[in-house]
């Protein structure tokens, strides 16, 4: 018999994918436009239906952090030529697997970008779990497959900059990428940190809490008194902004942790609203402050 807490990571994993499909077919893609916001002389985000983007342009060709939706591309690839003065997109990062980040790759593969992801990333894009309603899930086609695979640190030298890309292991998910831009002195790390809304720790794509909290450890120690930090989801900070939100994921989860080990049921870890210090710290909260309870009772109840 299914314990409560397998059952909600059940009907976790469910939210997710419903909610990516609802993102894809949901929305009228048409009325979307893509805010593109400067943030050095040669690095831009872009910001439409989905994960956020990166954008480094220069004269060796643009390099670009995450894909949002397919129904989007033509506009991302438009606005990319008017920020890189008609420069084409060269490299495409993948930071994690989610189709809010991934949904673009086929049509930016069949465009000639080269993809570069994760080796995890390539195998749940070729053997995704099942759909919601237990049914297979489809490949992703050939050209949205990533064309170049890493399992260590992989660097471009690329206008002007010495782009690091720094896996992260277990933490979102098991497929994450820490994107550095150190002379743009720029973080970005997909949703591994998002400045909006309570972190998802999403197990059913091998992410972890401890794994979570080690990837914010690794981006903090990357940060200077200057740097940017651009999450997968919400408003740029700074190295506090990921200190602080650190300290939040381990004060939450010692207070489900303590509950657990008292025996309670999910729903009265859940009544006892372990997150209520930084409720009205955090912008955009939605359900992500239920879903990540949820999700430290699954982890914490196990290793238990």
């Amino acid at each position: 018999m299914k314990t409560i807490a397998t059952r909600f990571v059940l009907l976790t994993t469910a939210l997710l994918l419903l909610t990516s499909a609802a993102g894809a077919q949901g929305t009228d893609f048409s009325k979307i436009e893509i805010k593109p916001t400067r943030i050095t002389n040669n690095f831009y985000t872009l910001e439409g239906s989905g994960g956020m983007i990166g954008v480094l342009t220069g004269p060796d060709g643009v390099l670009m952090v995450d894909a949002q939706f397919a129904q989007l591309s033509d506009k991302i690839a438009a606005a990319v030529k008017t920020l890189s003065n008609g420069g084409q997109i060269k490299y495409l990062v993948n930071t994690h697997v989610h189709g809010d980040h991934t949904g673009g790759n086929e049509n930016f593969g069949k465009m000639g970008v080269t993809i570069f992801a994760r080796d995890e990333l390539r195998n749940r894009l070729i053997k995704p779990n099942p759909n919601a309603n237990g049914t297979p899930a489809s490949s992703a086609p050939a050209a949205a497959l990533p064309v170049v695979t890493y399992s260590g640190k992989l660097v471009f030298h690329l206008n002007g900059d010495d782009v690091e890309l720094i896996p992260i292991a277990v933490a979102h998910t098991d497929g994450d990428t820490l994107v550095r831009f150190p002379r743009n002195d720029i973080l970005m790390t997909g949703d591994y940190f998002r400045s909006a809304g309570y972190p998802n720790i999403d197990r059913a794509n091998g992410g972890s809490l401890k794994g979570m909290i080690e990837g914010l450890n690794v981006a903090i120690n990357l940060c200077g008194p200057n740097t940017k930090v651009i999450p997968g989801h919400g408003a740029t900070v700074d190295k506090s902004g990921l200190v602080a939100h650190r300290d939040m994921i381990m004060a939450v989860r010692d207070k489900v942790a303590q509950l657990v080990r008292q025996g309670k049921t999910l729903e009265e870890v859940v009544a006892a609203k372990p997150t209520s210090d930084f409720d009205s710290k955090i912008p955009g909260i939605g359900t992500t402050g239920d879903r990540f309870i949820g999700q430290l009772y699954a982890e914490l109840k196990t290793s238990n």
